[in-house]
């Protein structure tokens, strides 16, 4: 059988040499098959690792939210199965962390075929890791309502766990949701809480501080409207 690696790619715009491995490099050169979530991203990712990379020669399946119900995932796994090694990639960051992904993987240990993680960024631990918060207990609760009044209780209920329980909470919100949800953070949670703001990880404009919300609320208002952003909360 084929080997099903799990590509991370670039959290953002910088430079491939500087988040990927060079041993990375050597496998992707390899693959002709992928899953990928968007071809126009997976395309732009080969060329920066190698600008005569074959994608002419390759397979593309799109794997991704809008399909996930729909995904035939005997395609992939007859290939698999048939010797070719294939490659799963995400928008950014590591494969199967908040995308869907990881049902292609499943079909996979299903099936007995073998499933090798690579390294890469992962906004979510690189945010766990700046914040100062617990890092032996947490969890990632993907995105929050959007509703008002079901993102109000949302907050309540997760920040309970961070209070008891030291259990670092994670979290994300659409880009252009953020200061919502910032501003939710503020209004419903204990001024005691820790709210870490880990914006733009790994950019030239990167951003992460660790503050109550009584200090947030009295702090100047910060600048995340649009800009990818991982949310902390958790107790001193």
């Amino acid at each position: 059988m084929g080997t099903l690696y799990l590509i991370p790619t670039p959290i953002g715009e910088n430079d491939v040499d500087h988040v990927i491995p060079q041993y990375n490099y050597g496998i992707i050169g390899k693959l002709r098959c992928f899953v990928i979530e968007e071809i126009r991203t997976a395309r732009r990712f080969l060329r920066k690792i190698d600008q005569l990379f074959p994608i002419d020669d390759c397979s593309f399946f799109e794997l991704n939210e809008h399909v996930v119900n729909n995904f035939d995932y005997s395609k992939v796994l007859h290939l698999l199965k048939d010797g070719n090694d294939v490659g799963l990639m995400s928008e950014a960051g590591l494969p199967c962390i908040a995308d869907p992904g990881y049902t292609l993987v499943l079909a996979a240990q299903q099936q007995h075929i073998h499933v090798v993680p690579l390294v890469g960024p992962s906004s979510l631990m690189m945010a766990l890791m700046a914040s100062g918060l617990c890092g032996q207990n947490f969890v990632f609760h993907g995105y929050l309502p959007a509703d008002k009044i079901s993102l109000a209780e949302k907050i309540k209920n997760i920040e309970l766990p961070a209070i008891k329980y030291n259990q670092t909470q994670i979290f994300i919100e659409a880009p252009y949701r953020n200061m919502q949800l910032f501003e939710a953070l503020l209004k419903y949670c204990h001024p005691q809480t820790y709210l870490c703001v880990a914006c733009q990880i790994s950019q030239p404009d990167q951003f992460i501080k660790t503050m109550t919300i009584e200090s947030w609320k009295r702090a100047k208002t910060i600048n995340i409207h649009k800009k990818p952003t991982v949310f902390l909360l958790g107790i001193n």
